[in-house]
């Protein structure tokens, strides 16, 4: 886990902040204006918060700007010194002149990127403490803009180091103050509290999934659950292959036949309602590793399938940020977890499993074996009486080819549900786009020999997924991330992004509101 941040609000005048580093935003020039009369109407601005900074400080941040080396597009950064001899001068050691782009285009976007880009560097410089000015006065919701300032913070610092020999860099900045109104002081504390906890949660989804396949085996989850449970208070459940075979799990079962580790079915429950509330079920993907079974996947970027339980570390990531924030819910964390791995008694292409819902499947390919341990997952899921499940999963290739890397595919078989998770979406920054689970589909997964092939040939094959899940899920309202393209990071960048985890956040405190 990363060093926590210590994040603070403060109305008091921004040039009085004895802070290591201030920032100040500006604003890029108004090319719309540029050919007006008034000739500082075509060039950079300082806000509102920023302007008082400058006048503390002789108007050296307005002369910096007048020399033209400023454009302010989102980023743009600039380190000045030699502030603080001033007549009047300020406090801090360094102001950072920060760029947000155009004001009349910035966005919850633009304030992630500038946020994420300050926060970078100022621990690049090695500096311990940081005061940003005005951020709640950039147009945006305070509380939602002091929220992003920490996710984003949070998403700046974070390395992997878990699996490198040497330890790694020591994170520098302790504490960052957000400076605001008075009358946004409360909005912008729970905002910042908010902020960090999807950070943290962000994080913890993010080192899970990184771990290799070595480490993070189905049991390996199991124990972290365990001392999940124990950080925040709550119930863990860990069924073992015995007590699946008792319920009748042959469906997920059959995945694990292949490989030395044995599946885990992992319980999590928050309680934050009251005990007749119904629950919040998160259902995700706990594939540690996925070869393909026999139905071998090609060698090439094969260690990207570590990756697989992505949407398991997201449900862990989600459940953590609900016990943290304590929030109005009663939440339950639901994650099979196994290997699929080519054996002498692994699942074979034709052979038929039988769900715990007593459906028989035919197993067509063995690489398509997410569908295989959620479908009895879900069926569990039903004990808990839930008021709305969804599950999260790197299931399908298609959903890359259809929607690539910028959202997550949803499928629902409740409108309301959809929505729900689409505004989350939108809000956080943390986008879905809603698919098809219309019931013409069903027709692909038509088998000879078993209720359903667990595959529906090469047409709609993200779609046909979500339908061989939304069988499982007819006793309630039911949703499906498909995460395959939004989970992790291919190529130079290769890691983790903790999506869905700010979705999925935003879903349970909408839910916790309501």
């Amino acid at each position: 886990m990363q060093t926590k941040i210590d994040w603070r609000a403060s109305f008091a005048d921004p040039a009085t902040a004895a802070a290591d580093c201030v920032v100040a935003g500006f604003w890029a020039a108004d090319k719309s204006a540029s050919k007006a009369k008034n000739e500082s109407a075509g060039k950079p601005k300082l806000t509102a918060a920023a302007a008082r900074i400058d006048r503390a400080c002789g108007r050296q941040l307005s002369k910096f700007l007048a020399g033209g080396d400023a454009a302010g597009k989102v980023g743009d950064m600039h380190m000045l010194y030699h502030l603080r001899g001033l007549k009047g001068g300020l406090p801090a050691a360094r102001v950072l002149l920060l760029g947000l782009g155009a004001k009349d285009k910035f966005n919850a976007a633009n304030c992630a990127n500038a946020a994420r880009v300050a926060v970078k560097l100022i621990d690049k410089h090695g500096l311990r403490t940081a005061y940003f000015c005005g951020w709640d006065d950039l147009g945006l919701d305070p509380r939602r803009a002091a929220r992003i300032l920490a996710e984003a913070g949070g998403d700046a610092l974070y390395t992997f180091h878990t699996t490198k020999s040497k330890p790694p860099k020591k994170v520098k900045l302790k504490r960052v103050t957000l400076h605001c109104a008075r009358v946004n002081l409360h909005s912008v504390r729970r905002g910042l509290r908010e902020g960090a906890a999807i950070a943290a949660a962000v994080t913890r989804a993010r080192d899970y999934a990184n771990l290799p396949g070595n480490i993070c085996t189905p049991t390996f989850l199991a124990d972290e659950a365990k001392k999940l449970a124990k950080e925040f208070s709550l119930r863990a459940q860990i069924l073992d292959e015995k007590q699946m075979q008792k319920l009748g799990m042959g469906s997920l079962l059959s995945v694990s036949r292949g490989s030395r580790q044995p599946a885990k079915l992992i319980v999590l429950q928050y309680r934050g309602a009251q005990k007749s509330a119904a629950p919040v079920a998160l259902v995700g993907k706990g594939l540690t590793f996925d070869a393909g079974g026999i139905s071998l996947k090609p060698a090439a970027a094969m260690d990207e399938m570590k990756y697989d339980m992505c949407g398991g570390a997201a449900v862990f990531g989600a459940v953590a940020a609900a016990a943290e924030l304590q929030l109005k819910i009663n939440l339950v964390g639901l994650i099979p977890c196994s290997e699929n791995l080519p054996d002498g008694d692994a699942n074979k292409p034709g052979d038929v499993v039988t769900a715990m819902s007593g459906t028989t499947i035919e197993i067509l390919n063995t690489d398509a074996e997410g569908r295989l341990i959620l479908c009895d997952a879900l069926t569990y899921a039903k004990r808990f009486k839930p008021a709305a499940v969804v599950d999260i999963a790197t299931l399908t290739g298609a959903c890359v080819i259809a929607l690539g890397d910028q959202a997550s595919g949803l499928f629902s078989n409740c409108d309301a549900l959809a929505e729900e998770l689409l505004r989350a979406g939108k809000a956080s920054g943390d986008r879905a786009w809603r698919m098809p689970v219309w019931d013409e589909y069903d027709a692909q997964l038509k088998s000879n020999f078993a209720d359903f092939a667990n595959i529906g040939g090469r047409g709609a094959g993200a779609v046909t997924a979500a339908c061989f899940l939304k069988q499982f899920a007819a006793d309630f309202h039911w949703a499906h991330l498909d995460v395959a393209g939004t989970a992790w990071r291919s190529g130079a960048n290769k890691g983790a992004t903790g999506r869905p985890v700010p979705l999925l956040v935003e879903f349970l405190l909408n839910r916790a509101r309501d």
